[in-house]
């Protein structure tokens, strides 16, 4: 009897211990459950945060975006404006330019009575030659294309120094059959001949000029033949300016006793 209670009494203390030990153990994993459980919070904070923060800055970009979008927008309804004025103003221009470049209507006499046609050679004068060549650079400075033209004499003989002029209508003959229907001929006031070679280079003045002396060396062997050319833009920017250029290089082929084509130099 007496070693039953002992035993009872161990039983009761194992008993208490393991009951203890249960509690304690239950608190230790409440305790590690709760630790875990505040530890996924705040990472769920942390990775909330972050999320918002990449938010906001995923917001921040698309607000750039939009408002880089509608500067570009902007941009290109500012340029489509100003292509379209400049677009008026090229419309007028050109008007502008087609009524400057149109062909002059000619009648029997200009202003003032003044005849537009030479009644000697039937080819125009010399104001036309004037109005004609400004007109052509006109229409050349719009078109960026060149214009020629050619100050033409022609004399009867080959070695004398006071040679009179050739006959105007043997020249003028001469000139309609070398020449194309698109250029201009007249007969000048000092018994000089004024060409204006539309869309034409220097080379291809020169060329002209050549054709022109062939002829009369074919058909009129006597005759001796001095040009003086001179080209837009190369050589001058004006109707005035071309003329005096070709004028002076005329003067230089004077020099040459046979037929000589000189082009006016540059500067």
């Amino acid at each position: 009897m007496s070693d039953a209670r002992p035993d009872l009494s161990r039983a009761l203390g194992t008993a208490a211990g393991v009951g203890l030990l249960a509690v304690v153990t239950g608190r230790t994993k409440l305790a590690l459950l709760g630790s875990v459980a505040a530890g996924t919070a705040a990472a769920l904070t942390l990775s909330r945060r972050h999320a918002d923060e990449q938010t906001n800055s995923i917001s921040d970009q698309i607000r750039e975006l939009e408002q880089a979008l509608a500067t570009q927008v902007q941009r290109r309804m500012d340029a489509e404006e100003a292509v379209r004025s400049l677009s008026e103003q090229l419309s007028v221009a050109e008007k502008r330019a087609d009524e400057a470049s149109a062909p002059i209507v000619l009648s029997d006499s200009g202003v003032g009575g003044t005849a537009l046609v030479d009644p000697v050679t039937g080819l125009l004068n010399q104001e036309y030659f004037v109005v004609a060549l400004d007109s052509r650079i006109a229409a050349a400075r719009r078109h960026l294309r060149p214009v020629s033209v050619a100050v033409i004499q022609v004399v009867d003989g080959r070695e004398a120094d006071n040679r009179p002029n050739a006959e105007p209508v043997v020249v003028a003959d001469a000139l309609r059959a070398t020449l194309r229907e698109c250029d201009t001929l007249t007969h000048l006031h000092h018994g000089c001949f004024g060409v204006v070679l539309e869309d034409t280079t220097e080379s291809g003045a020169i060329s002209t000029m050549e054709r022109l002396r062939l002829h009369l060396a074919e058909h009129h062997p006597s005759l001796t033949l001095w040009v003086g050319v001179a080209c837009y833009p190369a050589h001058a920017l004006t109707a005035g300016e071309l003329i005096d250029r070709a004028d002076t290089a005329l003067a230089a082929a004077r020099d040459w006793h046979q037929s000589r084509i000189e082009v006016a130099a540059d500067e």
